[in-house]
């Protein structure tokens, strides 16, 4: 399969930089062709311009600012996305992506006032994702990340298409031990992908 991995983490020493290093490498053993997409390194500019807000239905010409990573999006037959949560939401640089990526006549389509999925060519979703704040207070507050993933992008897809959303919480209070088990267990699960 070819893996769109669409990773967003500034910082070369996290742990974030570490799982993404460890996706790219588990894909690729698994035999899976890889784009590996890391936003901050590509220097993906996530303001989304006046004019690329005027002309964002006119499905001719939406994409003139974004058609590599459109292209690559829809070349995708699975994407990985691997971020950060932070203040409950995504990190600025993906949010960009998805405002300037996910257009209509891309990820949507819409006829007579109706949205139809255009990701349908997806068959794969996995969200791999860090937390500084426990489980239950992301619930609290309707862990909108894991929303966007589970119904927002599964909206945009093929009915059905499996989406794995793998986090870890509480990263202000884990130990090395217990990042090295969930590493461990998310690579085990991607080999599987």
């Amino acid at each position: 399969m070819r893996v769109l991995v669409i990773y967003a983490h500034p910082v070369e020493t996290s742990f974030n930089a570490a799982m993404h290093e460890m996706v790219v490498e588990t894909l690729t053993k698994a035999g899976h062709e890889v784009d590996d997409c890391d936003l901050y390194a590509e220097g993906f500019d996530a303001i989304l311009s006046r004019e690329e807000r005027q002309n964002y239905h006119d499905t001719e010409i939406n994409r003139r600012p974004v058609a590599d990573y459109v292209d690559r999006l829809l070349t995708a037959d699975a994407l990985v996305l691997v971020h950060p949560v932070w203040n409950f939401g995504l990190p600025a640089i993906l949010k960009g992506f998805m405002d300037r990526v996910l257009l209509p006549g891309v990820s949507f389509h819409i006829s007579d006032g109706k949205l139809t999925p255009g990701l349908l060519h997806l068959r794969k979703l996995a969200c791999i994702v860090t937390y500084g704040s426990q489980r239950w207070r992301a619930m609290v507050l309707g862990d909108p990340p894991r929303k966007i993933a589970t119904r927002m992008m599964r909206a945009v897809m093929k009915p059905g298409t499996p989406v794995w959303y793998l986090a870890q919480y509480d990263m202000n209070n884990v130990t090395d031990a217990q990042l090295g088990e969930h590493m461990e267990r998310t690579r085990q699960k991607l080999l599987k992908f």
